[in-house]
């Protein structure tokens, strides 16, 4: 993965495409060069096709080509190293807090180090797991599963049977990639069941029924069968597994369409593990769903909204948060419905209201104890943690004493439905992360652990700022500054965005930024633009569809309200955002390079006009629109920067980097969007690494290199 390319292919490195032939080059400029005024025409004239070939022979020469050059650059610099041992030493610390999660009466973690990169599931005792120096018993080492079986395996998680939980489905991932091999592991021997409950790579979850059965989504298709597979990628099919039977002959137990996002299914257990009832989600789209109790004489539906979300199930409740009004709840609403009622008669159930959060407010995450609700709130974007008791048809709250003297990110960590316990984060950009454990029932709470000061916090302090956007709607940022910041002396400034799918940015304790960006002097924004969660659904659906450059308008306002504060300038200010944040980057440098000096455009989509016929872009129609709706297609070329960038335009000399394995965002966004850049002559970088898929965090020493080139060129262009 870090080796040096044949030297032969250093002279693909400026060819338009990079290894086309020179009688292609002319043709190529011209169409890159031609104005697009249909969305059609452009997509038909897409000169860099070729590129979506993931590994596709010329594709991955043009990677290799450009891989080099990058890495001449940015891997050439002096602060390189220094960058890069820095990152590593945070990423694999000994004293990093251990991540918990409740099993089997104790306390489980998955740890990554420089011995361990792709880590070590391991267990301990919540006594131990208190203490400084816990006692841990590895459950399963996956470098050593990798080595054993010469595969590049990835852990991606777990699902254990109650109430023992000793016998689990292990998520296993071949790069990094979202699609997973599942496996069934006996945690008391020590090892794989022979011969025990197993599912081939694809995508789509699985679920305990019993010990012996589950229900899992998978492509079942093959073999001249039709798939079962959405348009998304993902299972519309669920079927029971059982144990000893061949996975052909698995049973059918529910069917959604083709065109859906995904179907799958939820166990509902009492405090004692008991299962209650199958919960089945058909995803209609990426923002609704169908509910549907699974039953022998027939699937029941449940009587929600089309945007109604599952958060917990405790004492006989189930509990969703309403993306949309509904009869006498209000849009951002958390309600309940009893089980038993639903049984009795799901028609006629009638929805009881836990909580109405204010405009101020919004549910960041929903999760239950044995007994109790647990709810993540936040205010003004910075958090609290309320748990509510339900009895006597009535549901009552109680507010976590949890620190709240500056801007911090309070997250839930780790809940059991076995019993009270669970745990708690704080952070802020300055104040290094704390673990807390609370107690539901009594409302206790005591500081279990805290991170070390990564980095020396007190040259700079924090401020919550707001500016207006294009039409009017005021917009939060944090802006973590020197405090010796003085108008007229712009400093170096990263912005970063996301502005999607609902996800909220509170402020959170970075320590790679800290050590290699803000010791330094620099600043750091996070723009709480709408398209986020941060104040609920309200402020999600805002850009949704053809209201997205809403979303592009308010990160330009921050940027262009740094500038009028003189906090930066456009010689020292840059951009970053990976994902949905790559729309975001790319549209913002291609509609107002002027305001900028950097952008990093990391794991992105680009091409708007073609983001749904690349896996998973699907799912996110309605999120987006679908191009394939002339009308649709009309809103979003109006932004895509793919098809925005122009000849004779000034843009800022752009860092775009992917990854190989990443089959939810299609490398061939950033890979075209680069391609095009060098097309029309103007500055980039181009680097997209071979493993980690879309997280990019499967190993902390590749991690560590991932972070130092962002660095090294953010300190090239915003502080040279």
């Amino acid at each position: 993965m870090r080796r040096l390319f044949a030297a032969s292919l250093w002279s693909t490195l400026f060819a338009l495409p990079a290894v086309a032939h020179a009688a292609d080059q002319a043709e190529t400029a011209r169409k890159v060069a031609a104005p697009k005024e249909a969305a059609g025409e452009a997509t038909q004239e897409d000169p860099f096709l070729w590129l979506e070939d993931v590994h596709g022979e010329r594709a991955l020469a043009w990677v290799k080509a450009q891989n080099a050059r990058t890495l001449k650059v940015l891997e050439g610099d002096p602060r390189f190293e220094p960058f890069r041992a820095q990152a590593l030493a945070l990423l694999t610390a000994t004293d990093r807090i251990p991540a918990p999660d409740f099993r089997a009466g104790g306390v489980d973690n998955f740890w990554q180090d420089q011995q361990n990169p792709r880590g070590l599931w391991r267990h301990t005792t919540l006594e131990s797991y208190a203490s400084p120096t816990p006692t841990w018993k590895t459950v399963l080492d996956v470098d050593a599963l990798g080595k054993l079986e010469g595969k590049s395996w990835v852990f991606k998680g777990e699902s254990c049977l109650p109430p023992a939980d000793t016998r689990c489905l292990v998520r296993l991932s071949n790069g990094g990639q979202d699609a997973v091999e599942v496996r069934e592991l006996d945690v008391a021997a020590g090892a794989f069941v022979p011969d025990g409950l197993r599912l081939p790579e694809g995508k789509g979850d699985v679920e305990w029924e019993d010990a012996d059965t589950l229900i899992a989504g998978r492509e079942w298709g093959g073999n001249g069968a039709p798939s079962t597979l959405t348009e998304s990628g993902y299972p519309f099919v669920l079927k029971r597994v059982r144990r000893g039977q061949p996975f052909e002959k698995a049973e059918e137990v529910f069917r959604g369409k083709p065109t859906d996002v995904s179907a799958s299914a939820t166990a509902l257990r009492d405090a004692e593990g008991a299962l209650q009832a199958m919960l089945v989600q058909r995803g209609v789209t990426f923002f609704e769903s169908e509910f549907y109790l699974l039953g022998g004489a027939g699937n029941v539906r449940i009587p929600l909204p089309p945007k109604a979300t599952l958060q917990a199930f405790v004492d006989g409740q189930l509990v969703f948060t309403l993306e949309q009004d509904w009869g006498a709840f209000r849009q951002g609403a958390l309600v309940a419905l009893s089980l038993a009622d639903l049984k009795r008669d799901a028609a006629h159930a009638k929805a009881q209201l836990v909580l109405q959060p204010t405009a101020r407010q919004a549910i960041e995450a929903v999760s239950a104890t044995r007994a109790h609700l647990v709810v993540n709130l936040y205010e003004d974007v910075k958090g609290a943690i309320d748990v509510y008791a339900h009895a006597g048809g009535r549901w009552t709250r109680r507010r976590l004493a949890l620190p709240k003297d500056a801007p911090l990110s309070i997250s839930i960590v780790a809940t059991s439905h076995a019993h009270e316990q669970l745990f708690v984060e704080s952070q802020g950009f300055l104040a290094p992360t704390a673990l807390w454990l609370a107690d539901a029932g009594t409302g206790s709470v005591k500081q279990v652990k805290s991170l070390p000061a990564r980095f020396d916090a007190s040259t700079h302090r924090v401020q919550q700022l707001w500016t207006k956007s294009k039409d009017g709607t005021r917009i939060p940022y944090f802006l973590v500054a020197p405090r010796s910041l003085k108008k007229g002396q712009p400093v170096p400034t990263l912005v970063y965005g996301y502005g999607g799918f609902q996800v909220a940015k509170p402020p959170v304790y970075l320590p790679e930024v800290g050590k290699l960006w803000l010791e330094r002097g620099n600043a750091y924004v996070i723009a709480n633009i709408r398209g986020g969660g941060e104040f609920g659904p309200r402020w999600h659906q805002a850009v949704l569809r053809e209201n997205r450059q809403k979303a592009f308008d308010d990160y330009a306002a921050v940027l262009q309200d740094l500038v009028r504060r003189g906090v930066s300038s456009p010689r020292r200010l840059g951009i970053y955002g990976r994902s949905n944040g790559g729309v975001l980057t790319s549209v913002t440098l291609t509609q107002h390079p002027e305001l900028l000096n950097a952008a990093v455009i990391e794991s992105p989509l680009i091409d708007m006009l073609r983001y749904h016929k690349l896996p998973a872009g699907a799912s996110w129609v309605g999120e987006y629109g679908n191009p394939d709706v002339p009308a649709d297609a009309a809103f979003i070329a109006k932004y895509s920067a793919y098809q925005h960038l122009q000849p004779g335009v000034k843009y800022p000399r752009a860092y775009i980097t992917t990854n190989t394995r990443d089959d939810r965002v299609h490398p061939g966004h950033a890979r075209k969007f680069a391609a095009k850049l060098e097309a029309l002559g103007a500055p980039y970088l181009y680097f997209e690494n071979t493993e980690g898929g879309h997280s990019n965090d499967s190993d902390p020493v590749l991690n560590a290199r991932r972070w130092a080139l962002h660095y090294v060129y953010l300190m090239q262009q915003l502080v040279d």
